[in-house]
């Protein structure tokens, strides 16, 4: 099945997006542009001769680049700044390491050979049209960046397909929610200016130590998890939390979280909403903009006791 044609996303997180222009002169890629892109001569796999294996195309405005798969040395490729929907030309690159394809009008991932680049480890697909990622497989790829797409849900990032990946950058996409995911050696998930309500389906990233929603729309955090066992950074900024039982979820992550960032939430106006983290979360290094004062280490333990005292008084009725 051939990707979709689509309209060009508009994402203000992209200042460089490309703006569609039906009268732009775009071109085919050619080997005296390729020349004037290369550099880093190295040793090529079989130690024997020597090729330059970094190329820069960006701004070329380019919409072929099917001259490029003869330079099978290529290591390092910038594609970004384009009119490209075909990537399948990457194909024979086979010790292509890192991939930048920023700001294109890639819509698809169905036939663009990405199951050829098996020793990919850094790719980089921000600011295009991608609505979901079938046909994306990388069994070497460490980092993923798609920010600014049209992506809507995260079924297809299984540990089958992303079984190295370290960091995932979905930021300013369509998630709606973050069930789905399964990638159990994820360390670094941004998903700022999405769509989210409701936290889903985290229970199976375990070694996930970075977790960034800021700018979504939850209101509970009821999708935090024991397993999640090496959280040490939660940013729920600009959210919708607005109750202190809320916060009780962040519990589950009390052992390992160092860093939380609650401001621009409606909770933030209670006046010890501090202390009231502090005492779900006494490890706590630093609360939004500022470190845990000791004073304020100091002053939770107080809270507690206060909190129950006045449960206990609720429970009188007092004459007059």
């Amino acid at each position: 099945m051939a990707c979709r044609k689509t309209k060009p996303l508009y994402n203000p997180l992209y200042k460089f997006l490309f703006v569609y222009n039906p009268q732009a002169q775009f071109q085919q890629l050619t080997k005296e542009t390729i020349s004037q892109g290369l550099s880093l001569l190295c040793k090529t796999g079989n130690k024997l001769q020597y090729a330059f294996v970094k190329l820069n195309l960006e701004d070329k405005r380019l919409s072929d680049i099917t001259a490029i798969s003869s330079f099978i040395y290529i290591r390092f490729l910038d594609l970004s700044m384009n009119h490209l929907s075909d990537l399948s030309p990457l194909a024979s690159l086979k010790d292509l390491l890192w991939l930048k394809v920023d700001n294109n009008a890639v819509s698809c991932f169905e036939r663009q050979s990405f199951d050829q680049l098996t020793y990919l480890q850094w790719l980089s697909v921000a600011g295009n049209r991608v609505t979901d990622i079938k046909g994306l497989v990388g069994p070497s790829l460490e980092s993923l960046n798609l920010t600014g797409n049209g992506i809507h849900r995260m079924t297809g990032f299984q540990e089958d397909y992303f079984k190295n990946l370290v960091t995932l950058d979905l930021t300013g996409n369509n998630l709606e929610t973050t069930n789905g995911i399964n990638l159990p050696k994820l360390q670094q998930l941004y998903l700022a200016r999405n769509a989210i309500k409701s936290l889903e389906g985290l229970d199976k990233l375990e070694r996930l130590t970075i977790l960034h929603l800021r700018d979504n729309q939850i209101d509970s955090l009821d999708g935090l998890n024991p397993s999640m066992k090496s959280l040490k950074y939660l940013n729920i900024r600009g959210n919708a939390v607005a109750e202190e039982k809320a916060l009780q979820n962040l519990s589950h992550v009390s052992k390992t979280l160092r860093a939380l960032v609650l401001s621009e939430n409606p909770l933030v106006e209670t006046s010890d909403y501090r202390l009231s983290v502090l005492v779900i979360l006494p490890k706590l290094e630093r609360l939004d903009k500022n470190p845990i004062s000791p004073d304020e280490r100091s002053d939770a333990p107080h809270k507690i006791g206060n909190d129950e005292q006045n449960e206990e008084m609720s429970g009188f009725t007092f004459l007059t």
